[in-house]
């Protein structure tokens, strides 16, 4: 099997979990504060697939995010997502508000570009390197981010709304 032929089946393994996990989701779940500071299980799904657009999007592909372009303020959300470094994310993480229905609507746009953008790289695209500096990575090839940095940040997170779909007792997982 080659490197883009695994990093798609990594990807729609790592987003049929996610989204059979978020199947069942109310939006009082959603929205349910949990206790300390961990974030609400819909911050974690927005912050999850508007991460993943970017990530991809902007900083792979040098794309527009679908955020910024065709999904521009339709996403779900009441309020944008905040830039990883501007120090607002715990306060964003604890008043956003989302509408599953078209968070999950974009997701799937969101997804399909992912698939779209990985299914087009050939070896000398995936070898391509970034420079992560500014995250302390140093410089990392593409394949090195989809696979390591994306595609974990999805199970990751989907971890995160099992366990909080299981502290207000529902079923986390879906098997």
């Amino acid at each position: 099997m080659d490197a883009k032929t695994l990093l798609r089946e990594q990807f729609k393994w790592a987003h049929e979990m996610l989204e059979g996990t978020m199947q069942d989701v109310t939006p009082e779940q959603a929205h349910w504060a949990p206790p300390g500071k961990a974030n609400t299980l819909g911050a974690t799904y927005a912050h999850l697939v508007i991460g993943e657009d970017a990530m991809l999007q902007g900083m792979v592909k040098g794309a527009a995010p679908l955020f910024t372009s065709a999904w521009a303020g339709k996403m779900g959300v009441s309020e944008p997502h905040p830039p990883p470094d501007s120090g607002s994310w715990d306060q964003w993480a604890r008043t956003v508000q989302v509408d599953l229905g078209t968070l999950r609507e974009y997701a799937k746009a969101v997804y399909a570009a992912s698939d779209e953008y990985v299914a087009s790289l050939n070896a000398d695209e995936l070898a391509r390197e970034l420079d992560l500096s500014g995250f302390q990575m140093g410089k990392q090839t593409v394949a090195w981010v989809l696979g390591t940095i994306m595609v974990s940040h999805v199970n990751i997170h989907c971890g995160e709304v099992a366990c909080l779909k299981g502290l207000q007792g529902a079923k986390g997982y879906p098997f």
